[in-house]
């Protein structure tokens, strides 16, 4: 894969005539050049040495130039051994390179610093622009899915400018938080990623065990993704474009019943109950012209279309060797397949690093962002699922009948999209820098400072008018939400690194770190705008303001920490870190936290044993023991706060506060400890490398509240309450397959196994909280459906006071009737394992790749086969289910029945296999021969087309008619963890055209 990577690289530098001047009694030299394996080794530098004599091999490895007798070649490439040899009496030489495997190390990240992947001590996954170039995503962090070892990526839906969810080996805690820390450009940052341009980074890092997220404290409890942005490089100023426009269609919907299907599931429910008489009798107007005409809308189909997204992005890049820059400038605009969705960005980059002397160098990482979002919390669907097929959708005039049916209590759908009915516009500015200056004081020993300001600022309009569900015919509503945020970090950093006997190196890290974040926070909700124009711009001119909100939310951490790194010939390596933070998040008593770590590893590659076995080229062994805290509560836990209160004043109504919340000053630091073990290979002269890890985390003084009775005045208060661990095994294999004639085939392969578990509890199992000793944070505690009660048990089903064609329940404890107690433990949102796999196949100037990922062994909550959606009472319109009755005794649901609100037990008919495999991308470019792109004007020019989620394929989406399985773990954006609802977009099959170009 390496190889094959630098080929690429060499065909674009170096496929081009060096400037040939003839000195000497010169000679026409031809040959061709070859790896070990007889393939072409084309773009390799064939130059006379102390000369710029030269050239560069074709495609097929062939190279010709004049050179002197007396002088000699020098054959050299990116990836292989150079190899000089003296010209003399010949006119022809074959050159065999030899792979160079120094030349395979990657360089990580770490956090302050970077290191040779063979010296790296701790676990850390790593994803490249390659594998993020591939997707056209909204966000970066969509490229770490199967992907990136250890790491669950999650994203519910199609939603324009919808963030997915990334969580790092598992879950720890219940209420601090499960995000991952993010750093960009040595920058921590607390504003989210999402208005991150993909095409400006250059490389993830995610940092997984205590080792190797120790430097950042209490920000790196939950992993770090440490995020590097493109920047400039010493030589000719170099242009880029790259472009790519797709559409979008729905792959798959919930079904709901046809006209014709629902007139029959109406009557159904009326048999059930022996009151259906006649059609006449149970219909109104509307609904027996529809059925007399065969007349039936689809909603759904109405509010959805073919939806879009695009990006177009250009950089110029380039600098000397005094200063070199990176900046970009992309637009980029997502249109949903759900009408009144969209999202847009506009970014610009600006990446400048200026050498002042031999000793000082400063720079700057500049991002600044403007995005609208629309249809945030617009979401139709629900709605139109409800609504009844056989309504009258449009008066005769063709204008939109607000009330299809004689339903006071459902309205038309499409009144929904009308041009400025529903306006919900979310805007967002930010500016993002990343400042440093770097002082080397003498050999080895350097000051580097960090200076990192982020300005976000926020505003979220909301409109509601008359004719729209929501207010049927009542006055509108509006309201407006502004947020201005300003987070800083200030690092002061230290580094000496020295070298003994040639053998034993050390270095050590120190920093002094401080962050400070400010959030202001205001919010106005009123009732009874004059004139839908206005939508929240006039909040004044309202008949009534409902509520009013400011707040201002402030938190401060102080950090020091020191790394010191032993490395023994490269052979044996130490790490040894200590991190101390200070919270203003937590009381007096505990505000700071203390945090160890040492990792040891063992390249055994080096040794004699080993050394000389041909098949294995790396062997590293590696071990770590570390502890990380957690402070990923709100604000002002420790402390007790008021509330206002109305009370009487003897005849006059006042105002006055009361105690609202119970402080905690020995509210404690949640700490995660991990131990982690880890092997790192590369075998077969790089044809088959990868790592296995495995780890054990143990998260204890869970941060949770703790409920009190309601004759204390108090709800609860935030405690250090029980104890958590995540166990699992971790396996990334890459292989080159078949690398021969040019063409070449080779394999990306993630897998992910990690077992969830709470260990203890204060008080043992917390029912109403859903959490039990030994299962996941998150499991699905209820009654379990058995089938549906048939007529051969019509006796039977007395005795538990139930009926034919109603659901049959276990009777867990075997006690003879159904109660509360019967409920059980069905299952969990946690896979059982996920993973990936990317194979990508290139001849010549030809590429193609396909990526597939899956997760296994879940458990989701479709929230459309409970409550409304499903309730099977004949009123609303239904999902398309397969009912019992009479003549269909199936044990799929039970029989509708007007005389209930839902199903009895209906909770049980929403608990479904999660299990899924997607094919998220299928990918074929094509790399125009350079002297085609150079007739162009480029230098080099790929285009390509792709597609991504072209299939999905899932028990859920096969039989119960269902949407995609793919859930967010934990709850967030308008959707609990593990759980479906109409919240969520449909998902979508996408197709993309796209260039890169070089000038």
């Amino acid at each position: 894969m390496i190889k094959s990577i630098y080929q690429k690289i060499g065909i674009l530098l170096f496929l081009f005539t060096l400037s040939v001047q003839a000195y000497g009694q010169n000679r026409t030299i031809t040959g061709k050049i070859t790896d070990q394996s007889g393939d072409p080794v084309p773009g390799t530098t064939v130059l006379v040495k102390g000369t710029t004599i030269g050239t560069a091999a074709d495609l097929d490895g062939n190279y010709s130039l004049s050179a002197p007798q007396s002088g000699v070649l020098v054959f050299s490439f990116i990836g292989f051994v150079p190899q000089e040899v003296t010209i003399g009496n010949q006119s022809i030489i074959n050159i065999k390179l030899a792979l160079d495997l120094s030349d395979l190390e990657e360089v990580i990240v770490v956090g302050y610093g970077t290191v040779k992947k063979s010296q790296l001590t701790g676990a850390i996954s790593s994803v490249g622009s390659k594998e993020i170039g591939e997707l056209p995503i909204t966000d970066a962090r969509q490229a770490l899915q199967g992907r990136a070892s250890g790491v669950d990526v999650t994203q519910a839906g199609s939603k324009p400018g919808a963030a997915p969810q990334v969580r790092i080996r598992g879950r720890r805690s219940f209420n601090a938080g499960n995000d991952p820390l993010y750093v960009v450009d040595n920058i921590p940052i607390a504003g989210g990623i999402n208005d991150l341009n993909p095409q400006d980074i250059v490389s993830m890092e995610v940092l997984k065990d205590a080792s190797a997220t120790a430097i950042y404290g209490s920000r790196g409890a939950n992993g770090v993704v440490i995020i590097t942005t493109k920047r400039g490089k010493v030589g000719k100023t170099v242009v880029s474009v790259d472009s790519y426009y797709g559409v979008n269609s729905s792959l798959g919907r919930i079904e709901n019943f046809n006209g014709e299907e629902f007139a029959e599931y109406k009557r159904e429910s009326r048999r059930a109950n022996n009151q259906y008489t006649t059609d006449e009798a149970l219909f109104e107007p509307n609904e027996l012209e529809s059925i007399r005409l065969g007349r039936s809308f689809d909603y759904i189909d109405a509010l959805t279309r073919t939806g879009n997204i695009q990006s177009h992005q250009v950089g110029v890049s380039g600098g000397s060797d005094k200063t070199t820059f990176y900046i970009s400038g992309n637009f980029f605009n997502d249109v949903g397949v759900v009408k009144n969705q969209d999202f847009s960005r506009y970014s610009f980059r600006a990446n400048i690093d200026h050498k002042i002397n031999d000793k000082i160098r400063i720079g700057t990482s500049t991002l600044t962002t403007y995005s609208e979002r629309n249809g945030e919390n617009f979401n139709p669907l629900g709605g139109a699922l409800q609504e009844n097929p056989l309504g009258k959708t449009f008066n005769d005039d063709g204008s939109i009948n607000f009330q299809p049916t004689q339903d006071g209590l459902r309205t038309n759908p499409l009144a929904e999209i009308v041009p400025g009915a529903q306006v919900d516009l979310q805007k967002r500015y930010r500016i993002f820098n990343s400042i440093y200056g770097v002082y080397d004081i003498a050999p080895g020993l350097s000051y580097r400072m960090n200076f990192g300001p982020d300005i976000t600022i926020r505003r979220y309009g909301r409109f509601t008018g008359r004719q729209t569900n929501a207010r049927r015919g009542g006055d509108p509503t509006a309201s407006i939400q502004e947020e201005f945020q300003f987070n800083y970090t200030l690092e002061n950093i230290i580094s000496y690194t020295k070298t003994l006997k040639e053998a034993h190196t050390f270095n050590f890290t120190g920093l002094q770190s401080l962050q400070k974040d400010n959030r202001e926070f205001s919010n106005i909700n009123v009732l009874g705008v004059p004139a839908a124009s206005q939508l929240w711009h006039r909040l004044n001119d309202a008949s009534q303001i409902t509520s009013v909100e400011t707040n201002l939310i402030q938190w401060t951490l102080l950090s020091f920490m020191g790394r010191l790194n032993y490395d023994y010939k490269g052979k044996y390596m130490f790490t040894a870190t200590m991190r101390a933070d200070g919270s203003s998040r937590f009381g007096e008593n505990n505000r700071f936290g203390y945090f160890p770590s040492v990792a040891l590893a063992w390249n055994l590659g080096d040794e004699n044993f080993i050394k000389d076995n041909n098949f294995i080229d790396q062997l590293k062994l590696r071990t770590s023991y570390g502890a990380i805290g957690n402070q990923g509560i709100d604000p002002y836990q420790t402390q007790p706060l008021l509330a206002r209160t109305s009370y009487a004043f003897g005849n006059t109504a006042a105002f006055g506060y009361r105690p609202n919340t119970i402080g905690n000053p020995n509210l404690r630091w949640e700490t995660s400890t991990t131990a982690n073990a880890g092997l790192d290979f590369v075998l077969s002269q790089g044809r088959i490398s990868g790592t296995l890890e495995y780890y054990v985390t143990t998260t204890s003084d869970l941060l949770a509240p703790q409920p009190l009775p309601n004759s204390t005045g108090f709800g609860g208060f935030t405690t250090n309450v029980g104890k958590t661990q995540n166990r699992g095994i971790e396996l990334t294999l890459s292989t080159i397959n078949i690398d021969r004639r040019g063409f070449r085939w080779s394999t990306d392969f993630i897998f992910n196994r990690n077992r969830e578990e709470i260990l203890e509890l204060s008080n043992g199992d917390d029912i109403g909280a859903g959490r039990f000793i030994g299962q996941p944070i998150t499991v699905f505690f209820d009654w379990k459906k058995l089938g549906i009660w048939q007529t051969n048990q019509a006796d039977e089903a007395l005795t538990f006071s139930d009926r034919v064609g109603e659901i049959r329940i276990q009777d867990t404890n075997g006690d003879g009737r159904i109660n509360a107690d019967d409920r059980q433990v069905l299952g969990s949102p946690v896979p059982d394992f996920s993973g990936g796999i990317t194979n990508r196949f290139s001849y010549k100037g030809i590429d193609f790749s396909f990526f597939v990922f899956g997760r296994f062994g879940s458990m989701i909550q479709s929230a459309f086969h409970t409550g409304g959606f499903n309730a099977l009472a004949g009123r609303y319109n239904n999902l398309a289910v397969n009912y019992w009755t009479p003549d269909n005794p199936t044990n799929d649901y039970p029989r509708p029945n007007q005389n209930q609100e839902f199903p009895k037990y209906s909770s049980s008919l929403q608990y479904f296999d999660g299990t899924f495999l997607k094919v998220r991308n299928i990918n074929l470019g094509y790399m125009l021969p350079a002297n085609v792109a150079a007739k162009l004007g480029m230098e080099s020019l790929r285009i390509y087309s792709s597609v991504q989620q072209p299939f999905i394929f899932s028990e859920y989406r096969r039989i119960h008619k269902g949407i995609d399985p793919e859930t967010f773990i934990d709850g967030e954006q308008g959707v609990e963890g593990g759980v479906i609802n109409s919240n969520i977009a449909p998902a979508v099959t996408q197709y993309t055209f796209g260039i890169n170009a070089r000038f």
